[in-house]
């Protein structure tokens, strides 16, 4: 019996000393995975813009304008689960003139620069961004006329700065975490105005200006 119990152990210590020189078979460990930051819409941006501006005149002798738009863009957001809050300001040189001929003479319109600074409400869904915005809006214009009346010959021209509110809506998208897309429509009812006081070719005029707009910003 001793004999047993002496073979066994001396079998066990040689099977672990054989198996201590064998090579290990162990893995090395892999690195953890590296995920990419969620995304989110909250943060500074800013970005460029540019699109189509149609400017009509109430009650007007001057001729309703049409034209090109081009500027840049500044803004903040905040998210709160699928709610996006923000402000956006931006500036635009409009392309927009109308030169009208009439019997006595002719008259140009044109509007210049634009600006808006609004607030934007939105709902997201992934990566897409649906909105409506408000707030304030002003625009440079400038009249000129050359008329005769009573075979007196009028000319003149009046620069004003024409400011009033803007509402509107649009949807905007995020290709990446930074570089995001969109297209909006605003529509901006702007103050009363008094031209050509004096003469016979005094008018008071209302401005109404609709802007169509596409833009590419940069999120930081």
């Amino acid at each position: 019996m001793k004999t047993l119990l002496l073979a066994g152990l001396l079998a066990s210590v040689a099977t672990g000393a054989m198996a201590a020189d064998l090579p290990t078979r162990k893995q090395p460990i892999a690195p953890a995975p590296v995920y990419a930051p969620a995304f989110t819409w909250g943060g500074l941006y800013v970005g460029i813009n540019g699109g189509f501006g149609h400017d009509h005149l109430s009650n007007s002798a001057f001729a309703n304008q049409n034209g090109g738009l081009i500027g840049g863009t500044l803004g903040y957001n905040w998210q709160y689960g699928q709610i996006v809050f923000g402000g956006e300001a931006d500036i635009d040189y409009g392309f927009l003139k109308a030169t009208n001929t009439f019997a006595n003479g002719s008259n140009t319109y044109k509007t210049n620069w634009i600006t808006t600074e609004r607030l934007r409400l939105g709902y997201a869904v992934d990566r897409a961004l649906f909105y409506v915005t408000g707030g304030y809006a002003g625009t440079s214009t400038q009249a000129s006329f050359n008329g005769v009346s009573g075979g007196q010959a009028f000319r003149g021209s009046q620069n004003y700065w024409r400011s009033g509110g803007v509402i509107g809506g649009g949807v905007e998208y995020a290709f990446t975490n930074n570089i995001t897309a969109k297209a909006e429509y605003l529509y901006a009812p702007m103050d009363s105005r008094t031209y050509w006081t004096g003469t016979p070719f005094q008018e008071t005029n209302k401005q109404t200006l609709q802007m169509f707009r596409v833009g590419l910003n940069y999120k930081f």
